[in-house]
């Protein structure tokens, strides 16, 4: 493959993507935005994905520690005391009453995980590509003249609004303020939701939106390529200098929001993102970290080698990268980059970011993975995967507190477990694994 490039959120193979389709949108716009300076708020810079909704699993209880009403009473003084103004207070919380179902998706994992094959089809469906074709062609002058700006290559940016929002037709319809109250409320990332309701509060003080326009995904994120509120505030440009960073309707502030986020985040302009490479049958896993980067020349010795069998050249020898196995050994091989770790600062997720690269490059004209997935080998349930993580912690393998997901520590567990029975060390949680760790606790 040539160069391809909100808050942390659930694994984004429990996606629920929306629909697709193309922005109809096309203005002649200016070349350089307009950054209305603002005082960032000290919270976290991460964007939540609109695109990432949970699948709803029945309904959940409402809280039981506080009242809605007393903690938006407290909330109330909290949000006076600095410096937000009545006005802007009583507009957001008068006649507010949470919404259940916002804990719901909140609490709720889909017991079953989608397998990454399946996701990047879906990231990349035929539909998606033509649609993001079909919008480039129709914007090619302005969106070019974004991504020369913060020097971000435009189908990456292409591919971010058509994952986030399916070129802005499906950019979320819930009250934000309602979803983030609600959340504050039920407490488990109370915190969190309260930083975003001060920012948000700040956007309709500054004039930045009105109450009515703060509309989005259940988790609080807005506009067509889905920023929380603190994201806004620290990323959102105007990029037609009309004194507003529209996020919302205009989908060029949208996108030059977006280049502006990935830029002031490390982006290396005209440098690489992902690679698929091939590896040999003897690549020795045990001594693969995937945290891990090293010198192209390094992964070259080791045997690793471009699709195609092209050599490297001496640029590309000079680069440092990690390698990627999603799928195990048994699924294609990845050299991911600098930019691709960018990628994760939007949304916190290696399957995102591959699919994000993947979009980018199918909406260039580039190929399909030339890789087989090992679709035999199928990802656990939620709760196959609560089994694995006792069973390695019950052996002496430190998988955390079982919980149904998979996060780094559960993947370094079984790779240590897979190391101390002579297995290759490649940490894909599927079937094949889960039966040799539970065959282990019974020896």
């Amino acid at each position: 493959m040539n160069n391809i490039g909100i808050a942390a959120k659930a694994a984004i193979l429990a996606m629920v993507l929306s629909s697709f389709g193309c922005a109809t949108q096309n203005k002649q716009m200016e070349s350089t935005p307009v950054v209305i300076p603002v005082q960032p708020l000290p919270v976290a810079t991460t964007v939540v994905c609109g695109s990432c909704d949970l699948k709803t699993v029945g309904m959940a209880d409402q809280p039981e520690s506080i009242s809605f009403a007393d903690w938006l009473a407290g909330f109330r003084i909290r949000l006076r005391n600095s410096g937000v103004t009545a006005d802007t207070i009583t507009a957001m919380f008068d006649g507010l009453e949470p919404d259940n179902r916002i804990i719901n998706s909140d609490r709720n994992q889909p017991e079953f995980v989608r397998p990454i094959w399946s996701y990047l089809d879906s990231a990349a469906s035929t539909l998606r590509i033509a649609n993001g074709q079909k919008a480039y062609a129709a914007r090619r002058e302005s969106i070019d003249a974004i991504a020369q700006h913060y020097g971000v290559r435009a189908e990456i940016l292409l591919a971010i609004w058509g994952l986030e929002s399916s070129y802005g037709v499906s950019a979320g319809n819930k009250d934000v303020i309602r979803s983030l109250a609600t959340l504050a409320w039920e407490g488990r990332r109370r915190d969190w939701a309260e930083s975003q309701l001060i920012a948000a509060a700040q956007m309709i003080d500054r004039g930045f939106a009105t109450r009515d326009q703060l509309t989005g995904s259940w988790a609080g994120a807005m506009g067509q390529t889905q920023f929380i509120p603190t994201t806004y505030l620290e990323n959102a440009v105007d990029w037609d200098g009309d004194g507003r960073r529209n996020i919302w309707t205009d989908e060029y502030d949208a996108l030059a929001s977006t280049a502006n986020l990935l830029q002031r985040a490390g982006w290396q302009r005209g440098a690489p993102v992902v690679q698929e490479v091939l590896i040999p049958a003897t690549f020795d896993l045990s001594k693969w970290e995937p945290e891990h980067s090293l010198l192209i020349s390094v992964w070259e010795k080791r045997g690793v080698r471009q699709v195609g069998d092209a050599p490297w050249s001496a640029e590309d020898m000079a680069r440092s990268a990690k390698l990627e196995l999603p799928a195990g050994r048994s699924g294609p091989a990845f050299l991911t980059y600098p930019n691709f770790d960018v990628i994760k600062r939007y949304n916190n997720s290696n399957a995102y970011a591959l699919g994000v690269a993947y979009l980018a490059e199918r909406i260039a004209g580039g190929n399909v993975f030339v890789g087989t997935w090992p679709k035999d080998d199928m990802p656990l349930t939620r709760t196959q995967i609560k089994e694995l993580q006792s069973a390695l912690n019950a052996q002496g393998f430190n998988a955390g507190k079982p919980d149904g997901m998979t996060g780094p520590k559960t993947h370094r567990a079984l790779r240590d477990f897979q190391r101390a029975n002579a297995l290759d060390a490649d940490g894909y949680i599927g079937t094949s694994a889960f039966a040799r760790v539970m065959a282990a606790r019974v020896r």
